[in-house]
């Protein structure tokens, strides 16, 4: 599995009729993540601070897994003082054909999204018996 974030195309690689960006876009950021195999599949684990679940979504599209959140503060009351600023989280991965899309799970727990992604069977280790003769 490997990252591939799509890039927004600028200056003269732009697209004719595009208009020019004259203002910030919306800031995101690039959630930290962890990646362990397991002989059954891959588990992500990405951590996203301050993200609710309806907030959150996850989406594979042509081989392209991604997340994205709108983070929030959860506190009740008007601010009166903030010395930070929540970001919204977005990253990209792309997969390979060993991941069988149609089992992965997502968990979010405490900010924290766990995703297990299973292999396919076929790419799965098998032992193999050995007989003796």
């Amino acid at each position: 599995m490997a990252e591939k974030t799509v890039p927004v195309p600028r200056g003269p690689e732009r697209g004719k009729g595009e208009r020019e960006i004259t203002r910030a876009r919306e800031r995101n950021l690039r959630p930290p993540v962890d990646i362990y195999e397991t002989p059954e599949g891959l588990v992500l684990m990405a951590d996203l601070p301050g993200v609710a679940k309806e907030n959150l979504q996850v989406h594979i599209d042509n081989d392209l897994l991604t997340i994205s959140g709108k983070a929030s503060h959860v506190a009740a009351g008007d601010t009166i003082y903030r010395e930070y600023e929540l970001a919204n989280f977005y990253r990209q991965f792309e997969l390979n054909e060993e991941i069988d899309r149609e089992k992965i799970s997502a968990e979010l727990k405490h900010g924290v999204l766990t995703l297990r992604l299973p292999k396919t069977e076929k790419a799965k280790p098998k032992q193999i018996e050995v007989r003796v003769s």
